[in-house]
């Protein structure tokens, strides 16, 4: 069993930039495949990138270039950092953990881009 928890969300400029954590606690985090999902105001929840265990990386085609997925192993963390952030990038983040047979979903955080 997993719990997360999402941090650094918060209202940015057009262009600005933010990195999200997602802390997890509980055991074995090196094993889950970690993503970020993010929910719009009337819009279901998208996939906007994913780590694997042996970080490789994926990413929606409307963040490649701007977002950065990361792990941190030794800190149970996962990072997204976002730059050139766009109006359009204004929702709910949600940090997810799987493996085989079992999911867990943080709370989630709020980004606002917004002038």
């Amino acid at each position: 069993q997993v719990q997360l928890v999402e941090s650094g969300g918060g209202l940015v400029q057009p262009g600005g930039s933010l990195r999200l954590s997602c802390a997890a606690s509980g055991t074995f985090f090196s094993i889950y495949t970690m993503a970020w999902y993010r929910q719009a105001p009337g819009k279901q929840r998208e996939l906007v990138a994913t780590v694997t265990t042996n970080s490789n990386t994926n990413y929606a085609d409307s963040v490649k270039g701007r977002f950065t997925i990361s792990r941190d192993n030794a800190k149970n963390t996962v990072y997204l950092q976002m730059n050139n952030l766009k109006p359009e990038d204004t929702a709910v983040y949600y940090c997810n953990a799987r493996k085989i047979g079992y999911e867990a979903w943080g709370q989630g955080t709020q980004v606002t881009v917004s002038s």
